[in-house]
């Protein structure tokens, strides 16, 4: 059995869901592949998959296995660029995963910038607002606001966002600003289905947390779609300064409740592993700390003005 053609067959099982889609990525037949995958389990002597009519799962014994895996080609990888002298000069595909909002707003523009200086690598981006298992679907890297992920994933810091409660001037003009949060209850809110649906919070300049229900005529789980309808007159939103910071400085949006700290969240870069770290992987990374250090819509518009 040639055992490093069949970790990268399993590898790419894992990666691509099944055995077919594995198979035309390594230009070798299904049957080769079940195959490797096959003579792999027996070498172990344990099962690394479960099979289903629709795709193939990791067992327990089978998840530990692919994430030591991924560090051995992530080496092997690192190994053949140094050795070709191509380090300086990345190649291959980061597979990527991020939310809708934040993918389309930030994370499109840093790829294309990124591709300009390393245009040997490639990228698969999956853009979703569920929180993807990097290792069950074979993701390199995950950009995530607020929540990191579970402890055995490394979560490096890019920058943070703020919540930021506003509405367009003509809201404000036909139904008053709120001066206490508590004064939001009256108000059509907009709200996000993921975060803070029905409850807002606040905390006072003397630490003491305002906890406050709020309603409104627009439920979404898009949040340029509450924008947008705050930017037309529908109500107020709670949203994120990385969506609305664009609208506040241009004016069609007016942050209330300044005085008033709302959560901030911070954005990280998710990963399997520090040590093993492709090169590629690596550099992009560092590549978004450099750009996210230096965007206004994660440092808070500086018309807004910010109790820290």
């Amino acid at each position: 059995m040639d055992r490093l053609q069949a970790i990268r067959v399993f590898s790419q099982v894992v990666e691509s869901g099944s055995f077919s889609k594995a198979a035309v990525r390594l230009d070798i037949s299904p049957t080769a592949a079940s195959r490797f995958v096959a003579e792999l389990e027996a070498h172990l002597n344990t099962r690394l998959l479960q099979r289903t009519t629709r795709r193939v799962n990791l067992t327990d014994s089978g998840r530990g296995f692919y994430e030591r895996c991924v560090q051995i080609l992530a080496e092997l990888d690192d190994a053949e660029q140094e050795a070709s002298q191509a380090s300086a000069m990345p190649r291959g595909t980061i597979r990527l995963t991020t939310s809708i909002n934040f993918g389309m707003r930030h994370v499109t523009p840093a790829i294309a910038a990124f591709l300009v200086h390393y245009p040997q690598v490639k990228f698969d981006v999956s853009l979703s607002d569920r929180v993807v298992d990097l290792v069950e679907e074979g993701f390199d890297l995950a950009i995530r606001i607020g929540t990191a992920g579970r402890d055995t994933l490394v979560a490096r810091k890019l920058g943070e966002t703020r919540l930021v409660p506003c509405a367009s001037p003509a809201y404000l003009a036909r139904h008053g600003t709120p001066a206490t949060p508590e004064d939001l209850e009256p108000h059509n809110c907009l709200t996000y289905e993921y975060a803070l649906r029905d409850q807002w919070v606040f905390v006072d300049a003397a630490g003491r947390e305002h906890s406050v229900r709020v309603s409104g005529s627009l439920n979404s789980n898009n949040g340029d779609l509450l924008a947008e309808a705050a930017v037309q007159g529908v109500g107020i939103v709670c949203e994120p300064t990385f969506i609305v910071g664009p609208e506040i400085r241009a004016g069609r949006l007016v942050p209330i409740l300044q005085e008033f700290a709302a959560p901030r969240s911070p954005i990280y870069a998710v990963y399997t592993s520090r040590k093993h770290l492709s090169a590629r992987v690596r550099l992009f990374v560092d590549f978004l700390l450099e750009r996210f250090g230096q965007t206004a819509d994660f440092t808070i518009p500086a018309l807004i003005v910010s109790r820290t």
